[in-house]
This record gives C-alpha cells, sequence and structure tokens, in this order.
C-alpha cells in the first residue's frame, strides 16, 4: 500500500515526519509521500526539511519520498511555483484544488493542471473540460480519505471514468487516528462509486509513481 498525501509538522500536521512515516507503516504502507503544504513563501523550507526526512528513512522500513502541495498558491503564480518546487527536489508536485469546503480561488484547478502538476488533490466540483484535460497532461486526480475534502469523490471517480483519468487514493493525513488500513480504504473506494478493478487501478497508479521517482536522477 502506498498513500501520497501525508502532512506533518512541517506544515499543518501533527506528527513530525519521521512518526508520521512509522504510523503509515503500521497502517500497512510500504511507501509515502510526505506532501506538506507550501505557497511560494515556504516552499524552499519545506522542500528542504522533506529531503532531509527522506534520506533518513533508509534506516527504516517505509520509503519515505519528497512531495510538496502547493496550497493557496494564486493561480497565476502556479506554473511557476510547480517547476521550482522540482527545481528544489521535490518529487511529486501536488497542487491544493477547489475542495468544497476551502475557499481556494476559482480557477486553481485549471490553472494546476496547465502548469503540469502531478497530482491535483481533492479538487472538489471538477467540470468536464478539467477533467478531459488532467487526462490529456498526465496529471493525476485525488479520491480523498479526509473529512471534508472527500464530499466530492463520487463526482470526480465518475469524470475519471469517462475521461480516463488516473486516480490516487490518499489519506490526506494529519494525526495518528488518520492512518485508515487497507480495507478501510478499499471500502471507501468502492464506496465513492469505483468498481473492484479501478480501485486495484489506482494501487498501480501509485506503484508507477513510486517506480518513476526511483527511477529518476536525484538532484
Amino acid at each position: 500500500m502506498i498513500d501520497c498525501n501525508i502532512h506533518t509538522t512541517v506544515s499543518d500536521g501533527r506528527l513530525v515526519p519521521a512518526e508520521a512515516a512509522a504510523r503509515a507503516r503500521a497502517a500497512g504502507c510500504r511507501a509515502v509521500i510526505l506532501l506538506d503544504h507550501a505557497d511560494t513563501a515556504t516552499l524552499e523550507h519545506t522542500v528542504e526539511v522533506l529531503r532531509k526526512s527522506a534520506e533518513d528513512s533508509i534506516y527504516t522500513d517505509v520509503d519515505v519520498f519528497v512531495g510538496v502541495e502547493l496550497t493557496f498558491v494564486p493561480p497565476a503564480l502556479l506554473s511557476g511555483a510547480v517547476a521550482r518546487a522540482r527545481e528544489l527536489g521535490a518529487q511529486l508536485v501536488a497542487v491544493h484544488g477547489e475542495s468544497i469546503l476551502a475557499p481556494v480561488a476559482q480557477g486553481t484547478n485549471l490553472a494546476a493542471i496547465e502548469s503540469g502538476a502531478d497530482l491535483l488533490a481533492h479538487p472538489g466540483i471538477l467540470s468536464h473540460e478539467e477533467a478531459a484535460l488532467a487526462a490529456e497532461r498526465g496529471v493525476h486526480l485525488e479520491i480523498s480519505l479526509r473529512a471534508g475534502h472527500c464530499l466530492a469523490n463520487g463526482l470526480v471517480a465518475s469524470l475519471a471514468r469517462e475521461h480516463g483519468v488516473k486516480l490516487l487514493i490518499n489519506s490526506g493525513a494529519h494525526e495518528a487516528p488518520d492512518f485508515l488500513p487497507a480495507n478501510v480504504r478499499r471500502a471507501a473506494a468502492l464506496g465513492a462509486g469505483l468498481s473492484k478493478d479501478e480501485y486495484d487501478a489506482t494501487q498501480a497508479n501509485a506503484r508507477a509513481l513510486i517506480m518513476q521517482m526511483l527511477a529518476a536522477p536525484r538532484g
């Protein structure tokens, strides 16, 4: 099992990176992506700290990778922020989507997809046009297990199916109770409308991302 969206005390999580990774491993994860929130002002610090956490993980039994979730970044700045995150060493760049419960600027979903982010997290009321563009650009969409962010999972699943978008199932974990075992994650995915085969495909998508990261040169 792989979780591609875990938050730590580097942003708004309650666990230091090492504990977050350990709790994910206890829940059944073999690999995790630490995906702390950042904007243009905090981007360098966030990636720097998470890179150290990933380096230290070689002494543990869970593989830790470096991500960042660009959060409340104005749409006009997203393209540059995505590029800068990659320059700094982020192995996965996500954008905090237009979740139903968050006052994210309108146009963020589209700008995230156009910027070439790897993942549009909890996109909320996504349009058909945005879903089609995500499929074309290879941007993953998220089925979120986090309270609030999960409210549009059914729509996201339906649009992904119609337009051929790759999905990831992520906890969005911020604290210990958020690390859910595989059977609960699977049930939540089926509850969002995914078939068993579609659920299996989400796991394959996560594995493929990890393989890409392992194959990529490190800066």
